[in-house]
């Protein structure tokens, strides 16, 4: 029975580790960094990965809402793999996320905004 017990921790330890551990090949820049990205933005894609609500009540200009749990679906037809996708959200977690979906999906390009729209205000 303790062998079981053990084993799940282990499982529910690597999954966790999994969800957390940054994709290989994303790059990660700040907020700083964003906005000199934003002024040289040619080849690139921005992709803003919050509810419609949440774009909605507050954006960046430039960047194209795809929420997180259609980015799969829409990739294919709303995304280029010859640009380079620059992503963002509240707190940085679900455009990790994302960076990790488009990257399985075959985007080789793939920018993570650290903090998202929290570290952007302020």
């Amino acid at each position: 029975m303790d062998y079981i017990n053990y084993l799940i921790i282990v499982l529910f330890l690597f999954f966790m580790f999994k969800r957390f551990v940054p994709a290989k090949g994303v790059k990660h820049i700040t907020t700083t960094e964003l906005k000199a990205e934003l002024n040289n933005n040619k080849n690139k894609q921005f992709v803003d990965v919050r509810t419609v609500e949440e774009y909605k009540g507050n954006h960046i200009k430039g960047f194209k809402n795809i929420p997180l749990h259609e980015l799969t679906q829409q990739a294919g037809r709303e995304l280029s793999k010859d640009k380079e996708i620059v992503l963002i959200c509240q707190s940085g977690m679900r455009s990790q996320g994302a960076s990790k979906i488009l990257k399985k999906l075959g985007f080789p390009n793939v920018t993570n905004v650290k903090g998202g729209m929290r570290a952007w205000r302020n």
